[in-house]
């Protein structure tokens, strides 16, 4: 099974606290960054929330967002009458505006009104935490079916490659026999006296150097191993899948580098044009 690590899940609640409602999206990241927006009286329970998300999501750029809307009865404000005067004071000093308009600037000034809300009990504890399961659940299944997308996908450019290699391993004998020719060919055009002797032993010499059974034998392995890793129930898998796709990258750029061959050069390029599609989405995969 494949998980993406592109998702979003929400939940909301209303509460004899307030209104509750909480967001969390992800998205791809070499590492977990898990960044949490919330509201101040929930910060004694901050620790206990990015492990709940850390122990499930893994990996992946997570915001997580608590909106809460006290209800009344669990708020009250009071303004603070020596600061709003001491404020009112000091602006004197400096405009001549009435008293009215000085004491609007004054109360929005920092510590002129003093909020007070319910300490966070544990029952509303429990009531952010069922949330927060509510949303990560929802997250968890895009996930997973974003990851069933990009596995139909990934499997696709696989068969593709493994097609082509068909294609390429057919075209060996006849690569193999046109690099002959060629290369007799240029010899021949010289019009000079040859040591055939001598050429037949080059000429074996530089076809073994030319040789690409290993690279395909090796190319077919990388894609049956990425193959079975795709399928294994292990989860988060997706820097394994990366190594794997630049090993057969390596292999695919050895053929076209020793082909020599014009028919297996195109295939060469369509198989990197197919792997590039596959590095990009391997980015995403969990």
């Amino acid at each position: 099974m494949l998980q993406s690590m592109t998702g979003f899940g929400n939940a909301s609640l209303d509460s004899e606290f307030g209104k509750i409602s909480l967001d969390i999206k992800s998205l791809n990241s070499k590492t977990l960054d898990l960044n949490c927006n919330l509201n101040p009286i929930f910060r004694n329970i901050e620790n206990d929330i990015r492990g709940v998300l850390s122990k499930s999501l893994k990996r992946g750029k997570v915001d997580l967002k608590i909106n809460f809307k006290i209800s009344e009865k669990n708020f009250s404000s009071q303004l603070n009458h020596e600061v709003i005067r001491a404020y009112i004071k000091d602006l004197k000093k400096i405009t001549p505006a009435n008293d009215l308009e000085l004491l609007k600037i004054a109360v929005k000034l920092p510590d002129s009104v003093s909020n007070k809300t319910t300490v966070l009990n544990k029952k509303l504890h429990d009531k952010i935490n069922s949330l927060v399961k509510i949303a990560l659940k929802e997250l968890v299944g895009f996930r997973i079916q974003e990851g069933n997308s990009l596995k139909k996908d990934l499997l696709s450019n696989i068969k593709s490659i493994q097609d082509m290699l068909k294609k390429i391993e057919k075209l060996a004998p006849e690569r193999i026999k046109s690099v002959k020719e060629k290369i007799k060919k240029n010899f021949f055009d010289l019009k000079k006296e040859i040591d055939f002797n001598r050429f037949e032993q080059e000429l074996i010499y530089y076809l073994e150097k030319i040789d690409i059974n290993e690279e395909l034998v090796r190319l077919k392995n990388h894609l049956i191993f990425f193959k079975k890793t795709v399928n294994e129930k292990q989860i988060e898998k997706g820097k394994k899948l990366i190594f794997i796709s630049q090993e057969i990258g390596r292999e695919i750029n050895t053929i076209g580098s020793k082909s020599n061959y014009l028919l297996m050069q195109k295939i060469v390029v369509e198989m990197k044009n197919e792997l590039e599609k596959m590095k990009e989405q391997l980015l995403n995969v969990l």
